[in-house]
């Protein structure tokens, strides 16, 4: 269960002649993001071959690791890709449909009533294709994989955009979408992109009220939700070595939310302490044997500027703690100048909820530190004077703090726990309120605010901070509450101060747990039948989509043209939608209701020129479809942000949407799209989203001619009777061209593999 031994023996026998091979036909030093990626190069992928952001190339991940929401369809395509047993070691982690409101034990009950159908689903699946399954209540997927399956040097990809979350433990984890797992689980090669390298240099040591946490806070306010686009981040330096193996984790997590490929650090000791007190010491002995080739070259380090695409370089002597956002995680503000801010662009003021945990902070570290917060604001007369919750990152986790009396100190003092699930975070929250449509704040040690995340209230400002800061600003109720520096009253009408937060790394006496919630696949699932009932609405077995055809891209109707920022939230909502995750048909009835038509500013209202009429957009899109209407999604920059999830490339699929012409993509979309068979398009001059008019007609005249860096025609027709045409740029390779041509990847595979 824990970990796989065997194949972790091989990647270290085989790492000192594969790195000492790329160094010599690089001719140069290596970061350790060359070291893993070279020595996971797929025998098709020569070497030398390729740049860093130049060339897409293949890889062989080491493992799959897949939560339940995206699990659903991930595994509904592998059934459909001929494979008696899945080729690389494959988890699957009950963790997102599992709604926080009351409390960990009622709301666990409940999910396993409500979700049934899907959990008997997810484990015979798994049981069939020898997959290992973590039942409901064994925590969230991030957690779970740096507990049992990370491991420094290695390359995973998991089903999630917090996958990163493995760099902690030194791995280049990716999140990705569901076919690109189906990939790896079919024994096909990964295809990524040759990812650009950026050095974060860590000098000094976090102490008093800063935290790791802080650290990717500062990074995203430099970076901006983009500026990790098409790049893995390499943390280096003494701050590195300086951290506990969870609070690097926890800026791998976050990273997410700079648009980095993934993040990671270079294996050390705080890695090994964390491997032997998580019962792998044999992983931390193998690992000790190579320790040189699971870090950067000591030339890299010395002159980052010489190796690296862009360096950043932090002081953790002087790093302040951090509060970002609303509705953007990179908007961030030092706690010094948040109070201002506060007044100044006019957030409300009251702090309604506080809320830790998550698989960003959720490690025993983060909730001793919090808890030490909670028992000093006991011991001084102050309760808190905002809800607060707390959710757990696993079973071990909330099992071990129980023990030591840490969820004890938030509940002295009135705080809640919840479930070991994502709740709240991805909007898996009944919230207590008075009404859902009201301005308020509330403060997050989560790693993602957009607008509606987490409670569904476009009015809810979402703020993300440390566990210890979310802690102390919930004891004070106001988000203009600074602990380092402001005092508050207690229930003898003194004026007390908070002191700065300590707490243990690990659990002194060692972590425990009766039930991990572990279920080891058969040996032999040939037996097992894995039913889907045809009345399901939650489950549905897929058909394969048809390729695309040249007449098809002709006279498009312009389903939606997305101002600002969508984001797959946009795209595809979770919370409530997460119920159809696993059924195609009934989740695209969620496609793009939250994005803003730019032609009147509202959502989910789009003009159907078949009709004559408003309509929703999965109503509009279902008319084109069923009326042999091809069609075009167009949108802005980054588009497609945040969540790894491949429902918002299927849905429109789905719908009859061919083509998605934007200025920019975020990485995972882009990939999910061409996954898919759908064409991922970008303006070459920006400028030309302006020209597309809502009752347009919309040609790409030569897609029948479609091939590797040349770029494609898209012509409009205006209602008028006037013409306009402009270039716009791909970024398909002939296999990625090839899956266009088959339908889908999946499609491709399956010829493959027949």
């Amino acid at each position: 269960m824990a970990f796989d031994i065997e194949l972790i023996k091989k990647v270290y026998a085989d790492l000192p002649a594969k790195v000492a091979e790329a160094r010599q036909n690089l001719g140069k030093p290596l970061t350790l993001t060359e070291k893993i990626l070279y020595t996971h190069l797929h025998p098709e992928s020569p070497l030398q071959q390729y740049g860093r952001g130049k060339d897409y190339v293949f890889f062989q991940p080491d493992r799959v690791a897949m939560q339940d929401a995206t699990a659903q369809m991930a595994l509904l395509q592998f059934m459909m890709a001929g494979r008696d047993k899945v080729a690389v070691p494959s988890t699957v982690h009950c963790d997102h449909l599992i709604l926080a409101e009351t409390g960990a034990e009622a709301d666990l009950a409940r999910a396993n009533n409500e979700n049934s159908e899907v959990y008997d689903f997810l484990a015979t699946v798994s049981d069939k294709y020898g997959i290992g399954f973590w039942k409901p209540g064994a925590g969230i997927i991030h957690q779970i994989v740096l507990e049992n399956y990370a491991f420094p040097g290695g390359m995973m990809i998991g089903t999630d955009s917090h996958t990163p979350n493995g760099g902690g433990l030194g791995m280049v984890a990716i999140g990705v979408g569901g076919a690109d797992a189906v990939d790896v689980m079919a024994g096909m090669p990964w295809e990524l992109k040759m990812p650009k390298v950026i050095g974060v240099k860590l000098t000094g040591k976090l102490s008093g009220w800063t935290t790791p946490k802080d650290v990717i806070l500062k990074v995203a306010g430099i970076l901006t939700v983009k500026g990790g686009t098409g790049a893995i981040v390499e943390y280096f330096g003494e701050g590195a070595k300086s951290m506990s193996c969870t609070g690097k984790g926890t800026i791998c997590n976050m990273g997410a939310e700079i648009g980095a490929t993934t993040s990671t650090f270079g294996y050390d000791e705080s890695m090994s302490r964390y491997l032997k007190a998580t019962d792998r010491a044999d992983v931390a002995a193998l690992a000790d044997q190579v320790a040189e080739h699971l870090t950067g070259d000591a030339e890299v380090y010395a002159n980052p500027e010489a190796y690296f695409d862009r360096v950043i370089e932090i002081d953790l002597n002087t790093l302040e703690p951090h509060i970002n956002g609303p509705y953007t995680p990179d908007r961030a503000f030092p706690i010094s100048e948040f109070a201002a801010a506060v007044d100044k662009f006019e957030f409300p003021p009251v702090l309604e909820v506080g809320l830790i945990g998550s698989c960003t902070n959720s490690s025993y570290e983060d909730l001793d530190r919090a808890a030490n917060i909670a028992k000093d604001a006991k011991a001084k007369g102050l309760k808190f004077k905002s809800e607060f919750t707390v959710t757990p990152g696993s079973e071990q986790i909330r099992y071990t703090v129980e023990r030591d009396g840490i969820l004890d100190a938030f509940e002295e003092i009135d705080g809640i726990v919840l479930a070991n699930a994502c709740g709240p975070c991805i909007g898996q929250w009944a919230r207590h309120t008075d009404d859902p449509n009201r301005a308020n704040s509330i403060l997050t040690s989560f790693n993602r605010n957009f607008a509606k995340r987490n409670d569904g209230n476009p009015q809810t400002r979402g703020f993300v901070a440390s566990p210890e800061l979310v802690t102390a600003m919930a004891l004070s109720g106001s988000m203009k509450f600074n602990p380092l520096t402001d005092t508050l009253t207690n229930d003898r009408g003194e004026q007390v101060k908070l002191s700065p937060p300590t707490g243990y790394e690990l659990p002194p006496n060692g972590f425990a747990v009766e039930d991990a919630g572990y279920q080891a696949p058969a040996e032999d699932g040939s037996g097992i039948e894995v039913k889907v009932d045809p009345k399901s609405d939650r489950l549905q077995l897929l058909d394969p989509f048809k390729p695309i055809q040249p007449e098809q891209v002709r006279d498009m109707r312009v389903l939606i043209k997305a101002k600002g920022k969508c984001t797959t939230d946009h795209i595809s909502m979770a919370g409530p939608w997460l119920t159809y995750r696993g059924h195609l048909e009934n989740i695209s009835q969620n496609c793009l209701i939250g994005a803003v038509n730019a032609f009147n500013e509202k959502t989910n209202s789009v003009i159907n020129f078949l009709t004559n009429e408003y309509m929703a957009v999965p109503d509009s899109g279902t008319t084109y479809r069923d009326n042999g209407v091809g069609q075009i999604v167009v949108g802005e920059e980054n588009y497609g942000e945040g969540s790894s999830r491949e429902h918002a490339a299927m849905e429109p699929r789905f719908l009859g949407v061919h083509a998605v012409l934007v200025k920019s993509f975020a990485r995972i979309h882009e990939t999910n799209l061409k996954k898919q068979g759908m064409l991922a398009l970008t303006f070459v001059n920006p400028d030309d989203y302006d020209k597309i008019r809502q009752d347009d007609k919309v040609s790409i005249t030569d897609f029948h001619a479609m091939a590797p860096g040349r770029n494609l025609t898209v012509q409009l027709d205006h209602a008028d009777g006037t013409t306009e045409s402009f270039e716009v740029a791909h970024t398909y390779n002939q296999a990625q061209i090839d899956w266009v041509r088959a339908g889908s990847a999946l499609n491709k595979i399956r010829e493959e593999l027949a």
